[in-house]
């Protein structure tokens, strides 16, 4: 007997059907044209007027003491310019241009390499700010491996004077044969070692990227569309919610 009353009992009076949905949505179809709409124009006006920024990058290749052999390695010298010389030059244009310094600067070591990465982003108004950090920056770079490098050569040319001047002692003695062989193949590593010695070498400074950096324009407007729809849905159901609201108090 309860089952047959439960199937006789009508529905619920707020049951809301796809039906009704489909008919508020048209009764209040102007709030979504005009929500859709104003979104989506956003969208292109932000995309037509935003400056285009392009990705430059400074290559350089630190100083080595042999093939593939860095004197300083590059997470120490990466560790150098963000911590030091990239904070040094962000206060003193901070001072200088009383403003931030509009750019933000990252530093890259590819794997397996002794090349140091300088990257930054920048539009057209701010490409001037971009050369002269990286310049400096590269700048600073330079004076500290090139004082690793004379350290280096002069280490190498002591050891190597040493080594000659116990070999000519060694000479005046007996049996020395072994250790005055040992002493001239070591100097003559030391002496291949200095040879092979080369300076940073800057191959590239604040080299403009092909393509712009960030979003694509049409990106933008697709997103700004999908925001408008998605809104304007919204705002359809939520106007025709306020209708009701407001009906209802007004027959208290």
């Amino acid at each position: 007997m309860a089952e047959n009353n439960e199937k006789l009992r009508p529905p619920y009076d707020d049951e809301i059907s796809l039906v009704d949905l489909a008919s508020t949505f048209l009764k209040r179809r102007r709030f979504f044209y005009m929500v859709f709409f104003v979104t989506l124009l956003a969208g292109v006006i932000y995309a037509v007027l935003m400056p285009q920024k392009y990705e430059y990058v400074s290559l350089v290749k630190l100083a080595e003491r042999g093939a593939g052999s860095a004197i300083e390695k590059p997470g120490v010298v990466i560790a150098t310019l963000e911590n030091r010389w990239l904070p040094e030059y962000r206060a003193a244009y901070d001072d200088e241009h009383k403003e931030r310094m509009p750019i933000k600067v990252r530093f890259q070591n590819p794997e397996n390499t002794n090349f140091v990465r300088i990257v930054a982003e920048a539009s057209e108004a701010e490409v001037g700010a971009l050369r002269e950090a990286h310049s400096s920056l590269i700048a600073e770079l330079e004076k500290s491996q090139a004082l690793a490098v004379s350290n280096l050569r002069q280490s190498l040319k002591a050891q190597i004077d040493s080594l000659s001047s116990s070999i000519d002692m060694l000479r005046g003695t007996q049996d020395a044969g072994a250790a005055i062989a040992a002493a001239v193949e070591k100097r003559l590593s030391l002496e291949s070692t200095l040879k092979s010695v080369q300076t940073m070498e800057t191959l590239a400074i604040a080299r403009q990227g092909s393509e712009p950096a960030g979003p694509a324009r049409s990106l933008i407007v697709l997103l700004s569309g999908m925001l408008g729809l998605i809104a304007g849905v919204f705002c359809a159901f939520f106007a025709e919610f306020a209708s009701l609201v407001r009906a209802q108090l007004s027959d208290i």
